[in-house]
């Protein structure tokens, strides 16, 4: 951060939730702003759901509706999220096929989207167009030949992000969030993977 300019970080309030969308609109606007000053901006890291928003156009879905949401929160508490992916693959078999049977968020997003619109979300998906960037985007990988390399980079992040002695743990992190008493693990900053399981486990209900 010292050593090169970053954009689209710390940008907004754990209590708020940011669209793919929003990140599309901001980061056409960046870059044109940073191609203006003679300079070339990078995209680096992050969720490839949003890089696929950028590169491939938004999808005509319907928006999040709090109260459908919450019903199938209340119904993944009784069967647990496994059974919800189950009935996920009888209703949309194609989405049930690329979510993990533990990724509650896209499970819940894409039991939501039949919910409001009656449609599985891979045949609303499917009808997507393609939309064309203001802007040349060249696309690269950087990944070790041997990947117990990069899976023992992980495992040493993680432990680094956990075993911290002093307040910069993700524990301590999430503990001062929670003191806030204005935010709850329905939330999507709260809903992120590391950010769960902290708030899981200061609940105690994961060792």
């Amino acid at each position: 951060l010292a050593s090169a300019p970053h954009h689209l970080i710390d940008i907004i309030d754990p209590s708020q939730s940011y669209s793919v969308m929003q990140f599309r609109e901001d980061t056409i606007r960046l870059v044109a702003e940073i191609s203006a000053r003679g300079k070339l901006a990078l995209l680096v890291g992050g969720t490839m759901m949003y890089f696929k928003g950028l590169t491939d156009g938004l999808d005509d879905l319907p928006t999040a509706d709090v109260a459908v949401r919450e019903a199938i929160e209340a119904q993944a508490l009784r069967i647990g999220w496994p059974g919800m992916h189950d009935k996920l693959r009888r209703l949309d078999a194609a989405s049930a096929e690329r979510i993990k049977p533990n990724d509650s968020q896209r499970i819940n997003r894409a039991l939501e989207i039949i919910e409001l619109s009656g449609r599985p979300m891979s045949e609303l998906l499917a009808r997507r167009a393609r939309t064309e960037l203001p802007f040349e985007l060249m696309s690269f990988a950087l990944e070790p030949s041997d990947r117990s390399v990069l899976h023992r980079r992980i495992a040493t992040r993680f432990d680094q992000m956990l075993g911290a002695s002093d307040d910069t743990g993700i524990v301590a992190e999430v503990a001062r969030l929670r003191a806030r008493g204005d935010l709850h693990p329905a939330l999507p900053s709260m809903r992120c993977v590391g950010y769960r399981q902290a708030w899981e486990y200061l609940d105690g209900t994961i060792d």
